[in-house]
């Protein structure tokens, strides 16, 4: 807990100082820090990622552009009960997975194009994929970035109450 409390802070910290802040400087002024959902611990799951083809995926942007991304697996989650299978991509030239997702709460209490995850695997190669890391994409603060839009198959029925709420009326 502790830690993501100090993950936390360090993003806003960044947000708030950093000129690579995706914050325009008039809001970085007055900004505050992100709001997020309360640490939730149902969030967090230990699993196995179950492997993809590696078949180029292209994926739309929020500036109408569009992205390759590659499967790189599957993983499946039970939130409240229901299960839900994901689709970690990734890019060639960096580790880990990208999962970008949406879920019940996008365009609600989160932001509305949906969130990301970046996940790195153990070394048995398990993945544990903690929710409350979730965060809004740099286009959730400025139309000056264009962010990849979850795909469909990411888009979940369920809600994913962890990691950052929606920002201010963007």
């Amino acid at each position: 807990m502790n830690e993501l409390l100090d993950f936390r802070a360090q993003k806003d910290d960044f947000y708030r100082r950093h000129p690579q802040s995706p914050l325009p400087p008039p809001v970085r002024a007055t900004f505050h820090g992100l709001d997020y959902f309360d640490a939730n611990p149902d969030l967090v799951f230990d699993v196995n990622v179950a492997p993809a083809d590696g078949a180029p995926l292209t994926i739309a942007t929020s500036d109408g552009t569009e992205r390759i991304y590659y499967r790189a697996g599957t993983i499946t989650i039970d939130v409240e009960g229901e299960e839900a299978t994901l689709t970690l991509l990734s890019i060639p030239g960096h580790p880990g997975y990208f999962l970008p997702f949406r879920d019940a709460t996008s365009g609600k209490e989160s932001y509305g194009a949906g969130r990301y995850l970046d996940l790195e695997p153990e070394e048995d190669g398990r993945l544990i994929v903690d929710f409350n890391y979730a965060y809004n994409p740099y286009c959730a603060y400025s139309d000056n970035y264009s962010c990849a839009l979850p795909p469909v198959e990411n888009w979940l029925t369920v809600p994913i109450r962890a990691g950052e709420k929606a920002f201010g009326d963007h």
